[in-house]
């Protein structure tokens, strides 16, 4: 059987995510695993090229996961034709000019979301990797998750009945950084950086409804700036103008209900930092990053209204967990590795460029429905 190399242009691997998750998690361990297997029992090996402004710094994360090739020059490393594909999980400021480099030098692309600031420059985006041929692809991590895949079994296999609603929560006190450091990077608070938590996680949103509950068809938001001062990675106070909090009404085709609070100031009282409620006419699940409960119609106590006596009913008690009948991998390698046999195979792939487009959209709806204090119908794209 044959080894099968694939040179990978990867950006923005600095950061937290594209670090530990696209870098470490995903390339390396597909790498050490001896690399994807293909259906004819050959294996594609990533062989990636570091790429990034820091030289010290991406040589040291060489050095350590034992990688060879690293480079600043950026335009350089797209004239190799070895290496064919362009991954990107730098700033959202930067990604629509990175990618529109990337495919008019040849390259396929995969890339972190959102793929840009606003619809139009991510519909030109999508156009010209279509015009140009780029095999293209961008992160739908959520749909990989233990927990999410979890209700897709439930829901394919008709546990809900009818679904009628989703409640999502996602989120964690994210700290100031004056008396604890922060857990996010400060140009997440920054307008002129492209920060906000609509922008963020509605692209998330639109993914996970849209494959699991129904299309988008409207939305209500509202956004708030909780936080108005943060201390940044210098320990400079700086005004904090973007969004921190959203709090999202969505209407999905077939008339479900979509309710999720988006939040960087919530302390965590629940079962984990995001957590999705889908309730049926025949049953109920709740599912966090991994694990997933269930309560069928015919396990379904019958509370009591009574204001006058304490509850004696414990509800976490009277759910059912689903078991693991399988091994979830990390859902980033897995979408890595599905998006490569496209690449090298042609299989099947749905998360192009397009349903990055319809997260920008949703993000943009959002963020004007906050702006204008309404309603707003998402409208079908045209590629």
């Amino acid at each position: 059987m044959a080894t099968i190399r694939l040179g990978i242009i990867m950006h923005g691997i600095t950061g937290r995510m594209g670090y530990n998750q696209h870098l470490v998690r995903s390339i390396v361990a597909i790498r050490d695993q001896g690399g994807v297997l293909l259906a004819n029992g050959d294996r594609v090996m990533p062989d990636p090229i570091l790429v990034g402004r820091n030289a010290d710094k991406i040589t040291e994360i060489a050095k350590r996961h034992g990688i060879t090739r690293t480079s600043t020059d950026l335009a350089a490393a797209l004239a190799n034709p070895d290496d064919t594909l362009f991954f990107d999980a730098g700033s959202t400021q930067m990604r629509a000019g990175l990618l529109t480099q990337a495919i008019e030098a040849g390259k396929h692309i995969y890339c972190e979301k959102p793929i840009s600031e606003d619809v139009e420059t991510a519909l030109a985006l999508a156009r010209l990797a279509k015009a140009k041929g780029a095999k293209n692809g961008v992160v739908q991590d959520k749909l990989y998750l233990p927990g999410l895949r979890k209700i897709k079994m439930l829901r394919d296999s008709g546990f809900f009945g009818k679904i009628l609603s989703v409640r999502g929560e996602f989120g964690y006190w994210v700290f100031e950084g004056d008396w604890q450091a922060a857990q996010r990077p400060s140009w997440n608070y920054r307008k002129n950086d492209g920060g906000g938590i609509i922008l963020d996680m509605l692209c998330h949103w639109r993914y996970v409804l849209d494959n699991l509950f129904g299309e988008v068809k409207a939305v209500s938001c509202l956004g708030a700036t909780h936080i108005p001062s943060r201390v940044d990675e210098r320990g400079q106070t700086y005004a904090a103008d973007a969004d921190d909090a959203a709090y999202a009404t969505f209407e999905l085709e077939g008339g479900v209900i979509a309710q999720i609070n988006s939040s960087w100031t919530v302390r965590v009282r629940r079962d984990d930092l995001v957590t999705f409620q889908v309730d049926g006419t025949h049953g109920s699940a709740v599912a966090g990053l991994t694990k997933c409960w269930t309560q069928h119609r015919v396990n379904t106590p019958r509370p009591v209204w009574n204001p006058d006596q304490p509850q004696t009913m414990n509800f976490f008690n009277q759910w059912e967990e689903v078991p693991d009948n399988q091994v979830y991998d990390n859902g980033f390698k897995a979408q890595w590795e599905d998006f490569i046999r496209h690449l090298v195979t042609d299989s099947p792939w749905k998360f192009d460029l397009m349903q990055g487009v319809k997260g920008v959209q949703l993000a943009e709806l959002g963020l004007k429905s906050w702006q204008e204090r309404r309603w707003l119908d998402v409208p079908a794209l045209d590629a």
